[in-house]
Parts: C-alpha cells; sequence; structure tokens
C-alpha cells in the first residue's frame, strides 16, 4: 500500500485463510514486478531473464528455501523463550 501519510498499516496476515494468504501473495508479487519494470529498462530486464522458466524456478526454489530457514530460526527462538534462555516481553498485552 502507498503511504501519503506516516502512518505504519499491514495485512494481518496471520489471519488469512490459505487461499487469501496465496492472493495476497500473487498481488503483493504482481506490484514488486510492476514497480521493478518502471524503474528500470523492462526490455533490458526481459532480455537478460529470457523466455523460460529458469528464473522463474529459481525464485521459487529460494523462496521455498527462505521459508524453510525462517521456520526453523523461528523454532529455535521459541525454544530459547521456553527455556528461559531469552526473555520475551508482550507489548500488545
Amino acid at each position: 500500500m502507498r503511504q501519503l501519510r506516516d502512518v505504519k498499516v499491514s495485512a494481518q496476515v496471520d489471519l488469512f485463510s490459505p487461499g487469501l494468504l496465496v492472493q495476497y501473495a500473487e498481488i503483493c508479487g504482481w506490484a514488486l514486478a510492476h514497480a521493478h519494470a518502471r524503474s528500470g529498462q523492462p526490455m533490458m530486464i526481459s532480455g537478460y531473464l529470457g523466455k523460460g522458466d529458469t528464473f522463474d524456478e529459481a525464485v521459487a526454489d529460494f523462496s521455498k528455501a527462505y521459508a524453510d530457514q525462517s521456520e526453523q530460526d523461528h523454532a529455535v527462538l521459541k525454544k530459547a523463550v521456553r527455556s528461559g534462555r531469552l526473555e520475551v516481553i508482550n507489548e500488545a498485552a
């Protein structure tokens, strides 16, 4: 979302259904691709990426690996909190 004022607004993705999360990801991907296409030289970027699926597959592979790493990191964080090695302050309460 474009901000016209210094207001922090974010989608509450933790409340999304799986289908809505996929739609949200598609919209975010489209917006990011659109912004990048307008910011550079689209023909050069297109030529660099080529017509095949190599780039798409590389981004998908990276995304999956990043998600897996995020899940592993979160598990380590939860374990540290549960064992008392890390203190958590809940600012929402």
